[in-house]
């Protein structure tokens, strides 16, 4: 029979090695970590311009005429992007067209601070510091256009302050309920604050560095991808331990706020345009776009044939079209 005694110390000298490669790995992926997160920032300075907020500030990007505008549009990007994202792709067009045109970088990405940290997570807060900095930027009333993640946040300022909103564009919006889905035990665990931290500054980075080129040709399926998208959108942001933990919190808190927000859109009174695309295998629009439509009164739904997730890149004179209707009906 074997010696007890010796099988407890093989038993604890394996957890010890195991525990010592763990260790290594981490150490390894955390180092990786700073390298990718300072070449990233270095490549990519922030956003040129700052407004203070209650906690800290806001970036964001401003494009085509301060003087006699046809209107103030202001740009809100989804999950994983900053501010370059849409401005690069729509907005552009938009300020072309005579618009004049503001793109944050929602809090917790690009240049912005995160402000309250996992309080930051929810349209509501978020709502709450975008309204603060259009009032200290003296905006006015502006078009609201959210793309994603971001149709929940333009809904919420909408829901906060209408006053304050002249119209909506919902560009491939998420704004729905999701059904109850249980998650499998490790990305319940992942999900734990402090897993999640430790993840987003060990290997969370560099798995996502590995995966960022596939990811991004992924997200304009069924269309091709959009020549240059990574660095146009400067999408590598993302590759920070802060934006990372950022974008985790996000995702994982916008299914409790949809459910509280959503039976409240029947109370809106503004001019809403829903714009999505027929394939977008991101956001379902027959489960967000389509349904979203009949919730808010009077809001315009537009589906693209054959477009995918991001058509505020291959579809950017549809939204500046749309958007100009949406004038028409203020």
């Amino acid at each position: 029979m074997p010696d007890p005694f010796v099988i407890l110390r093989f038993a604890a000298g394996f957890l010890a090695l195991a525990a010592g490669l763990i260790i290594l790995v981490l150490g390894v992926a955390a180092a990786a970590t700073l390298l990718i997160a300072a070449r990233v920032e270095a490549r990519h300075p922030p956003a040129g311009h700052r407004i203070p907020v209650p906690g800290g500030s806001v970036a964001y990007l401003e494009d085509g005429p301060r003087d006699g505008p046809r209107a103030t549009i202001v740009l809100l990007h989804g999950a994983s992007a900053n501010a370059y994202d849409p401005m690069e792709g729509v907005g552009r067009r938009l300020a072309a067209a005579g618009f004049r045109v503001v793109s944050f970088d929602r809090p917790g990405y690009g240049g912005s601070d995160r402000l309250a940290g996992a309080e930051a997570a929810t349209p509501a807060f978020q709502a709450r510091m975008l309204a603060d900095a259009i009032d200290r930027l003296g905006l006015g009333p502006v078009i609201l256009m959210g793309h994603s993640w971001s149709g929940a946040l333009a809904l919420r300022m909408a829901l906060d302050r209408p006053k304050g909103i002249a119209g909506l564009v919902l560009v491939a919006p998420v704004a729905m309920p999701f059904p109850p889905m249980p998650l499998p035990w490790w990305a319940d665990l992942a999900l734990k604050p402090p897993v999640t931290w430790l993840l987003t500054r060990t290997i969370a980075v560099p798995l996502g560095l590995y995966y960022l080129p596939g990811v991004a040709r992924g997200v304009f399926r069924p269309e091709p991808p959009v020549e240059d998208y990574v660095e146009k959108s400067r999408a590598a942001l993302i590759l920070r331990p802060g934006s990372a933990l950022a974008n985790i919190q996000d995702l994982a808190g916008l299914p409790a706020a949809l459910a509280q927000q959503a039976p409240l859109y029947a109370s809106l009174r503004l001019p809403t345009v829903i714009v999505t695309g027929e394939g977008d295998p991101v956001v379902v629009t027959a489960k967000q776009a389509e349904p979203l439509s009949r919730a808010v009164p009077g809001a315009r739904l537009v589906v693209l044939p054959g477009a995918g997730h991001m058509i505020t890149y291959t579809a950017p004179d549809a939204l500046v079209r749309e958007t100009e209707a949406l004038l028409g009906r203020q």
